[in-house]
């Protein structure tokens, strides 16, 4: 396996195809980069959630969330406003749909909060959502949780911040915010993925993001290939063995279909 990344697309292409018919355990790291096709935008890009409302990244910071009423009171609505925009899966959703009908998928971790992995159709215990999921809230004082869909009901009948109904803790959507840690079960379950796959395959993530990029160096250095597609430059490139810019809903397909 070569160690330099191959610079020509269609060269690039089916080396990708060659090393995925070749695998036997994938594992795919995924980030917000596979949704922005289906509508839903990244968060630091040129036209990203944060790039373009600073306010947003305050609302998704823990101390914030729970110090402030008005910091919650405005999540709330930007979560109404979020589900009134039905998303829909993408074909690189599907295409990786298809990668685990043909029994190489091991572990999809993503690092998206959106449910669209789901959507497309993945058996629930392949998918590990290492940042957790906007489909469910979460009593961060009885750790209760419950369908997204009910408190955003309560917000619609007039509850500025909806308090959990058990014990009237503060509830949050049952995400990762900035200053929570993340679940520790979830965490070594990727990292045993990564250490046993023949191939790690990042799509959509600049790999920025720890502790889950780390699941990239410890693959590689277990000796598993690396495929990394993405919109722009990684800070992990170096350790890639294909490299693939574009289009990640069109180059997917093109990767994975059986044909």
């Amino acid at each position: 396996m070569p160690d330099s990344p191959n610079s020509d697309l269609e060269a690039a292409i089916a080396h990708s195809r060659e090393l995925i018919d070749q695998a036997e355990r994938i594992v795919v790291l995924t980030g917000a980069g596979i949704s922005t096709d289906s509508g839903i935008p990244d968060f630091r890009g040129p036209k990203g959630v944060w790039t373009r409302n600073p306010e947003a990244e305050k609302m998704a910071t823990l101390q914030h969330y729970m110090g402030d009423p008005a910091v919650r009171e405005r999540s709330w609505q930007m979560k109404l406003e979020h589900v009134e925009n039905v998303r829909a899966p993408n074909p690189g959703h599907a295409a990786l749909v298809e990668l685990e009908r043909r029994g190489k998928l091991d572990t999809l971790i993503t690092q998206n909060v959106d449910g669209l992995h789901h959507d497309a159709g993945h058996a629930a215990h392949r998918v590990v959502e290492i940042h957790g999921t906007l489909r469910e809230v979460v009593c961060m004082e009885c750790s209760e949780r419950a369908p997204m869909e009910r408190a955003l009901a309560r917000v619609r009948a007039g509850e500025r911040d909806p308090e959990c109904r058990s014990c009237g803790g503060i509830l949050k959507s049952a995400t990762i915010s900035f200053g929570q840690g993340l679940v520790a079960d979830d965490l070594q379950r990727c990292e045993r993925a990564a250490l046993a796959c023949d191939l790690m395959f990042a799509i959509g993530t600049t790999l920025g993001v720890y502790p889950v990029a780390g699941v990239v160096p410890a693959a590689r250095e277990a000796g598993a290939g690396v495929i990394i597609l993405n919109a722009e430059a990684t800070e992990m490139d170096a350790l890639a063995h294909v490299i693939l810019r574009g289009p990640i809903s069109e180059i997917l397909p093109q990767l994975i279909s059986a044909d």
